[in-house]
């Protein structure tokens, strides 16, 4: 695994509100956006938090065997996608789940090659801003009613966003 950096905020060990099951969440620093309200604008800023190896990171989300999946969360994950590349790659060679978090849209993701490399990593993709004006606490991975979240491989075959089955739910 080639061994580039990350600049992460930080990690949660076991989360189930990132995305489904029992999960490890990478929360990258550096995010673009800068949604008004956002929940994390500790990660706003690309030189805050600290870097870490991928092996290092790997090595962390191993150390529990009951957790299957991991999140990419933020900041903004697509912005570190180069690293993120190598890092999915080697989890889903581990048969991990992986869910990302992303302000920008399926679309923009899907017009970027770097991006879109990530993008076909993915299981889930939670996309879009987060917008105020759209809040809810009723909806489930995701904090306003714009973003969706996506299966990303039925998405990849047929062309176009399909919604996963978690977000057909709560409609």
């Amino acid at each position: 695994m080639t061994d580039m950096p990350l600049r992460i905020a930080g990690t949660v060990e076991e989360s189930i509100v990132d995305g489904p099951g029992l999960r490890y969440v990478l929360f990258m620093q550096g995010c673009p956006h800068h949604c008004p309200g956002c929940h994390n604008p500790e990660t706003h800023d690309f030189s805050a938090g600290r870097e870490v190896s991928l092996a290092w990171v790997l090595a962390d989300v191993e150390k529990n065997p009951i957790t299957r999946g991991v999140t990419f969360s933020g900041g903004e994950p697509f912005c570190q996608s180069r690293a993120l590349i190598a890092l999915a790659r080697e989890l889903r060679a581990r048969d991990y789940h992986l869910t990302a978090f992303s302000g920008y849209t399926y679309e923009q993701i899907s017009a970027d090659t770097e991006k879109r490399t990530l993008l076909e990593e993915l299981d889930i993709l939670v996309d879009g801003p987060f917008m105020e004006a759209e809040k809810s606490m009723m909806l489930h991975f995701r904090g306003s009613r714009n973003q969706r979240i996506i299966d990303v491989p039925a998405s990849l075959a047929r062309g176009s966003v399909v919604l996963h089955e978690l977000h057909e739910r709560e409609e």
